[in-house]
């Protein structure tokens, strides 16, 4: 076994984790596809091995269980669509189509580099859930059960380009580092928050949550 696996299926028993090993190895090659066209195309700025696991993989592993509690809530444990808005390298929408095969995901950017770097990954780990999609969100009116985003805007203009992509009682996952409270006070009024989640990210010193939010019915409005 290697290090980079030792430390992954380590992070993966903190977080709680229970994933196949050929879950382990997609993950483990993702972390590399990354590091391979990084050094052609600057996917992102971390570029240490051991960095990459916690700053991208790990992080993105802390929203996994979450998701799948909410998807269980909803009675969509089968057949479900997420949304990677300004996906980037594909973080966190590859890691859980890795961790999710039951979930359909798009990854979207407006950079078509990084939207090709979806598709060759998805090709590469045999991921048949997860597709690259170059295009700005706004475009975007398929309807998704969840659309969610990792370090991509403020709350405000992550629901309000997002909205037409997000079904009538679909969520937004959105992952933030420190308690949002000023970008939770200047949603829009049909925008409501529900739940803030705390995550522990394993081997990095960081503040980490997910912003849960919603659109507020027509009652609540009024």
């Amino acid at each position: 076994m290697t290090a980079a696996e030792k430390d992954l299926r380590a992070g993966l028993g903190a977080l709680g984790l229970a994933l196949t090993d050929a879950q382990v190895g997609q993950l483990l090659d993702y972390q590399g596809l990354i590091a391979k066209w990084t050094q052609v195309y600057n996917l992102t700025a971390v570029r240490d091995p051991s960095e990459m696991l916690t700053h991208h993989l790990l992080d993105s592993l802390a929203a996994v269980a979450p998701l799948q509690r909410h998807l269980q809530q909803a009675g969509l444990e089968q057949g479900s669509r997420l949304l990677d808005v300004g996906s980037g390298a594909g973080l966190p929408g590859v890691v859980i189509a890795i961790c999710c095969p039951a979930v359909a995901v798009t990854c979207v950017d407006t950079v078509a580099k990084k939207a090709a770097f979806i598709k060759q990954a998805a090709l590469a780990l045999k991921l048949p859930n997860l597709a690259g999609l170059h295009a700005r969100v706004e475009a975007i009116t398929e309807p998704y059960d969840v659309v969610c985003s990792r370090a991509f805007a403020s709350l405000a203009d992550f629901t309000r380009w997002s909205r037409q992509a997000l079904k009538p009682q679909g969520v937004w996952l959105a992952m933030k580092g420190k308690h949002p409270a000023d970008e939770m006070a200047v949603l829009p009024p049909d925008v409501e928050v529900f739940h803030v989640e705390q995550l522990t990210v394993p081997g990095l010193g960081a503040e980490r949550c997910i912003v849960w939010l919603r659109k507020k019915t027509s009652l609540q409005l009024s």
